[in-house]
């Protein structure tokens, strides 16, 4: 019988007082039985540490300290990590249910593959849902389609830690863009897993930093598509964007 790969779910956090239960609990109801959990706080003085001392038996690790930005502390995270995949769930953020690991990883799903990707259900500030995530992933999913943006949300895909890079301190809202897509550029066999993954709380930084963060987009993938193809891209980005918040009113 083949052996269940373990997962290292890492959950970034600072001053997240009023979000890190929620998703400490999601992950914490997972029933799959091989989960590695991580919390990196970057020192936050708002009561986060009290929370996460109160869940403590169902912490592996955390560590609470000052970082350099949210990759700097996701590079903390897969420094303290001893599993054979990565899911970042981030504060706020959750699992979408207590059998999404195991409908994933099981005996029946062997061989296993280095990556799993999978939809996303947006959510409110009280845990409500709005709606699915503006963009979502095709059928087949490679690293070529990230010429179209943000196909997959970051916390919807699972990599294996033998193609996951370090997350590049250079970007302060759009590192996780190039991370998912060097992820799928070094993997053998992408996996869609035909199901929700994640529940991901609107407006987190990259949203609410949109200016930034599409400025730094537009020059990853300027370097991996070349100028022009990205510019023509972002043609198609662009109303396809307008398309959508003029039907829906939010983005």
């Amino acid at each position: 019988m083949p052996t269940l790969p373990k997962i290292s779910i890492i959950t970034i956090v600072y001053n997240g007082a009023s979000s890190i239960e929620k998703t400490v609990k999601s992950i914490a109801s997972q029933t799959y039985s091989n989960v590695e959990f991580i919390i990196v706080d970057g020192g936050s003085d708002d009561g986060t540490v009290d929370i996460i001392k109160r869940y403590v038996g169902s912490v592996t690790k955390w560590i609470s300290e000052p970082d350099d930005g949210i990759y700097d502390a996701m590079n903390k995270g897969i420094n303290l990590s001893t599993g054979d995949y990565l899911w970042f769930i981030n504060s706020g953020d959750e699992a979408y249910s207590p059998d999404t690991l195991e409908r994933i990883f099981n005996v029946s799903c062997s061989p296993f593959h280095d990556v799993y990707y999978g939809n996303t259900v947006m959510i409110d500030s009280e845990g409500n849902e709005i709606g699915d995530r503006r963009l979502t992933p095709p059928a087949l999913l490679s690293w070529r389609d990230f010429r179209n943006g943000m196909l997959v949300s970051h916390q919807s895909i699972i990599v294996s830690k033998r193609v996951a890079p370090m997350y590049d301190t250079r970007y302060r809202f759009s590192a996780d863009f190039e991370w998912c897509l060097l992820a799928m550029k070094n993997a053998d066999k992408v996996v869609n897993t035909h199901q929700v993954l994640s529940r991901f709380l609107d407006g987190g930084i990259t949203k609410q930093n949109i200016a930034a963060g599409l400025k730094e987009r537009f020059g990853i993938m300027t370097r991996y598509f070349g100028f022009l193809p990205t510019l023509f891209s972002h043609l198609s980005i662009g109303y396809r964007f307008f398309l959508y918040l003029i039907k829906n009113r939010r983005f």
